[in-house]
């Protein structure tokens, strides 16, 4: 089981991550990427690296003839999967088997049954592992799993057996509900899955979300290395991990732990895996599933355990027994994990696209920031949206809680929207920071946060954006030096931020309506100290054109210079242009030209990093051009659909 060469067959930040650790061990490493990912960070660290296809998973990542014949060219003789793409394809580690090369992960079999929430939870009913009363059996017609769902009960959930990340899950409160919810939950399952196979459970009303780190190795050792708790969640992707969990003492701990490393055993488990938990208010805990590898959140378990979870992988892989017994895993501190998306919470969540124009993660005392991210590299609609992570440590867990909000607030991202105001409102949170938070959080205590809605820009930073775009429109020489001392002999200058515009006067005091507002340091670098009502206060900016991002902590404003452009078009608000929110691919066009439309219908669907988006008219009317059909490549911002108020 010796190796020497790894094939990192990911990309972004895992990818990152492995290189570094198989580095570290002495491997030479392989990078692998699309023609999107030339030159992405991944790329630039690894010794070696190629391109294996275009720019759309299926015929790149998710391509295992590319991925092997890498290994051929390059020599690899092992193959680290990381998190997504192949890393649960049971065919995907047969094949490398196949091949001469070790795919650093569980046993095929291993995955194979953990894939399957049906089987894996037969099998841990064997095992002796808590499992939530439900159905689980063979028989999957709709008369079966009618009967079936009214003896289990409500409140149901329905889950897609292959599932994951919430897709072909329902939750069903009204019995009448249960026939609709199966068909759609089948339906969704299929498309994503290709397996419309369904079980049913008795759903955890605000259960935790607790999920345990285990290792296994080829001499039949099995461990555990204590709990993370996942608990904060959004659709059933996770926003923040931490470990320790704060509802898990250390009897609850030894309990899970024992029932974790049974989980494993039962289906011989080798390498890196964590069994996940629904816990209850009175400590009873029930089996959800086994993530049959590394784990986005890993990071919290090793800064509160001090190992290198992937090295243990490597070690694994090669034949070595683990690095510790299970007498001899510690914990020490508390640690948080948030995740950096490139996504509009105040849209929906809406994913974004755009170029990354500046780069600049947190640094500081017990701060971590896993990523893959350079300057100028693009954001495109073809991979998850998920950027970095942000974590932090500390000897307490509202020490680690500090930190993390510091290190979120000063992590700086130019050139796209993203979710650092999200995530620093919930680690401010009153039911978050006393660790009383539940997966029902984001939807319950949270729903009616401030974080959720656009950003009100206060006057400051629109005055703080004139100061600057005056001062460079100066230097430039285009009209900003001579301004006259009244309000009313001011230069005006025009900006916009996202769909408000103002006009400001600059005056050779500052912005007029602010006099306690001035510039007192401003760095190339994207350093700015600024002095509001005698306060001097950090803020963060950069320029590119004719727009200048602005950083106050979590919150960043673009702000986009008109004055000097001719008046805005018809695009805006009940313009009837349809337009692409991001890049991405067009699934659905429901309309034709002719035909009569009402504003609030759909009238295409977009695909863009895994999520689909209803593109609604924003005006009644006409349809007069349709220029998109399914299956289009599309930008940001491109003219899909033009609608007129021409009846």
């Amino acid at each position: 089981m010796s190796f020497e060469k790894i094939l990192i067959a990911n990309r972004g930040e895992i990818a990152c991550r492995v290189i570094a650790s198989a580095q570290s061990l002495g491997y030479r490493t392989v990078a692998v990427f699309s023609e999107a990912d030339a030159g992405a960070r991944h790329v630039a660290l690894a010794d070696e690296a190629l391109c294996i296809g275009p720019a759309t998973a299926a015929r790149s990542y998710l391509n295992s003839e590319a991925l092997l014949d890498a290994c051929r060219r390059t020599g690899a003789d092992a193959v680290h999967p990381g998190y997504g793409f192949l890393s649960e394809n049971a065919d995907f580690a047969e094949a490398c088997a196949a091949a001469g090369i070790t795919f650093i992960g569980p046993p095929p079999a291993a995955i194979r049954l953990m894939g399957s929430k049906r089987l894996s939870k037969i099998a841990m009913q064997e095992a002796g592992v808590p499992c939530v009363p439900g159905y689980q059996g063979e028989a999957q017609d709709d008369d079966t799993l009618i009967r079936e769902a009214e003896r289990v009960g409500l409140p149901l959930m329905i889950k897609a057996s292959a599932g994951g990340g919430g897709r072909g899950m329902r939750v069903v409160t009204d019995a009448g509900d249960i026939a609709a919810q199966l068909k759609s939950a089948r339906q969704e399952a299929k498309s994503s899955f290709g397996n419309d196979e369904l079980i049913l459970e008795r759903a955890v009303v605000n259960p935790r979300h607790v999920e345990i780190q285990v290792f296994g190795d080829h001499h039949g050792n099995v461990i555990h290395l204590g709990e993370r708790d996942c608990s904060v969640q959004r659709r059933h992707q996770k926003v923040v991990e931490e470990a320790p969990s704060p509802a898990v003492d250390d009897g609850l701990r030894a309990r899970m732990g024992e029932a974790a490393v049974n989980a494993a055993r039962a289906c011989d488990y080798v390498g890196a895996g964590t069994v996940e938990f629904l816990l209850g208010d009175d400590g009873d805990f029930f089996f959800l599933e086994m993530n049959t590898r590394l784990q986005v959140e890993h990071p919290v378990t090793e800064l509160v355990t001090g190992q290198d979870l992937v090295a243990w992988q490597l070690r694994v892989a090669a034949g070595e027994p683990l690095p510790l017994s299970q007498e001899q895993v510690t914990l020490s501190g508390h640690a948080m994990e948030v995740r950096l998306y490139a996504e509009d919470p105040a849209r929906n969540y809406l994913p974004q696209t755009g170029t990354v124009e500046r780069w600049r993660p947190a640094t500081g005392d017990g701060v971590r920031v896993d990523h893959g991210l350079v300057d100028g590299a693009e954001v495109g609609s073809h991979y998850d949206p998920m950027l970095a992570k942000i974590i932090a440590f500390g000897a307490s867990r509202d020490e680690a809680r500090r930190r993390l909000i510091r290190a979120v607030e000063d992590t700086e991202l130019m050139g796209l929207d993203d979710n650092r105001r999200f995530l620093a409102a919930i680690l401010r949170h009153p039911e978050f920071a006393t660790g009383a938070a539940t997966t029902a959080f984001i939807g319950g205590p949270f729903a009616d946060d401030p974080a959720l809605e656009p950003l009100a820009v206060c006057d400051t930073l629109w005055g703080l954006a004139a100061l600057l775009l005056g001062r460079s429109g100066a230097a430039a020489g285009r009209g900003y030096a001579g301004w006259h001392s009244s309000g009313l002999g001011a230069q005006p200058l025009v900006l916009a931020s996202g769909e408000q515009e103002r006009t400001l006067y600059l005056t050779p005091d500052g912005v007029h309506g602010q006099p306690g507002l001035t510039l007192d340091l401003v760095h190339q670098d994207g350093g700015l100290v600024a002095s509001v009502d005698g306060v001097r206060r950090r803020y963060r900016w950069w320029r590119q054109g004719e727009t200048l991002w602005l950083q106050d902590g979590a919150a960043r404003v673009a702000f986009e210079e008109r004055t000097h452009r001719a008046g805005a078009g018809d695009d805006g608000p009940g313009s009837g242009q349809l337009k692409a929110p991001m890049d991405g691919a067009v699934i659905e066009v429901n309309v034709s030209p002719g035909d009569t439309v009402e504003k609030g219908q759909t009238l295409a669907v977009l695909e863009a990093m895994k999520m689909e988006h209803a593109l609604k008219a924003d005006r009644d009317g006409r349809v007069e051009r349709v220029e998109a059909a399914a299956g289009d490549q599309v930008k940001r911002q491109q003219l899909l659909i033009t609608v007129t108020d021409e009846l």
